[in-house]
């Protein structure tokens, strides 16, 4: 017969396996909320793997009827400024002031033009022809296509610097911003056709395939970029993230192109890493930053004429030493890098 201490252990042996049962629920659930309402790091992570898987498909673009420069001027910036546009779209429709959305390109265009093509620089060199060998009919074109995509960067910062004159870009200065910007785009279309007609190249069908992959990612890109926003409004300790918004979300859609800087350095192909880097500043000025003045006018913050003579001004540079030099000496990486600090610094300050 039990005893009043045996049915007491007893008791106390089922309530222990009890509360094991319910810790063991409890973490399950805490699993499964964890799964369905990520936090700002599966978002981060998200946001990288759609962009990697992304770059992993344009670099398929190339072999399905665009070539060279071609692809970093027409095909790569629709993508990977694809962040940029989703930024602006979103916080158009949250109702936010557009000097955000001017901060978020004039940032993203810097980090661009200094740094992201700088690191490349600094580890492989950018030399556009190979050394000891005299360039061949095919790289002196993707040559002159980028010294011209070039051109056409420092003709759209100094169209921005005119239509903020009167210190806000209106719904007429955004329409002359996007018309710029299809006409140029107009531009490298026909030379695709006129390229393609002339080497008997056809686009192939298996670009369709890689556009469908590209375009699930574009989705994912979009949602995390709206779920963060939303965490960046509604965390109560994100006070510093907030007031420089423009800044640092400039700072994380910049990365899939350096995914792509850092990708086509590696394998010797600088003339696309340096495309790329150009052709991703035209989706920002003039397209982001006038497609938006469109529906919401921009009041131009402080720091703006700093930005678009740091944009000109490494721009300048870029062009003249492709145009004599045909690289971007290791010597200038580590200039840019610090015209990057500079402004990184004056913007926190």
């Amino acid at each position: 017969m039990e005893t009043g201490a045996d049915i007491l252990n007893t008791l106390n042996t089922h309530a222990g396996i009890f509360t094991d049962n319910i810790k063991g629920v409890d973490l399950a659930l805490k699993g499964i909320d964890l799964l369905f309402t990520p936090g700002w790091w599966q978002l981060l992570f998200c946001f990288l793997a759609c962009s990697l898987i992304m770059v992993n498909r344009l670099n398929a673009v190339e072999k399905n009827g665009f070539q060279g420069t071609l692809v970093g001027t027409l095909v790569m910036p629709y993508f990977s400024g694809f962040p940029n546009l989703c930024f602006a779209f979103l916080i158009l429709k949250g109702g936010t002031l557009g000097t955000v959305v001017l901060e978020n390109c004039l940032v993203n265009n810097v980090t661009n033009l200094t740094l992201v093509l700088a690191f490349p620089c600094l580890l492989w060199g950018l030399n556009l022809f190979e050394e000891k060998k005299s360039p061949g009919h095919h790289e002196k074109i993707n040559h002159l296509s980028l010294l011209l995509s070039i051109i056409a960067l420092i003709f759209f910062s100094v169209c921005i610097l005119f239509v903020s004159k009167d210190g806000v870009i209106n719904s007429f200065d955004g329409m002359l911003l996007v018309g710029i910007f299809v006409f140029w785009q107009l531009y490298h279309l026909f030379d695709v056709l006129k390229n393609n007609t002339r080497t008997n190249t056809k686009i192939k069908k298996k670009i369709i395939l890689d556009l469908i992959v590209i375009s699930l990612c574009a989705w994912g890109i979009f949602s995390s970029i709206d779920s963060l926003l939303v965490w960046v409004s509604k965390d109560p300790q994100g006070k510093f993230l907030q007031d420089h918004l423009g800044l640092f979300s400039g700072i994380l859609m910049v990365l899939p192109n350096a995914f792509l800087a850092i990708y086509y350095a590696a394998t010797n192909r600088s003339e696309i890493a340096y495309s790329s880097q150009i052709g991703d500043c035209h989706i920002c000025v003039p397209l982001c930053i006038g497609l938006f003045a469109i529906f919401s006018p921009i009041t131009i913050p402080p720091s703006f004429e700093i930005a678009v003579f740091i944009i000109i001004g490494a721009s300048a540079g870029h062009f003249l030493l492709t145009a004599f030099l045909g690289r971007l000496p290791r010597w200038a990486g580590i200039l840019l890098i610090g015209f990057y600090a500079f402004f990184i610094y004056k913007e926190i300050i």
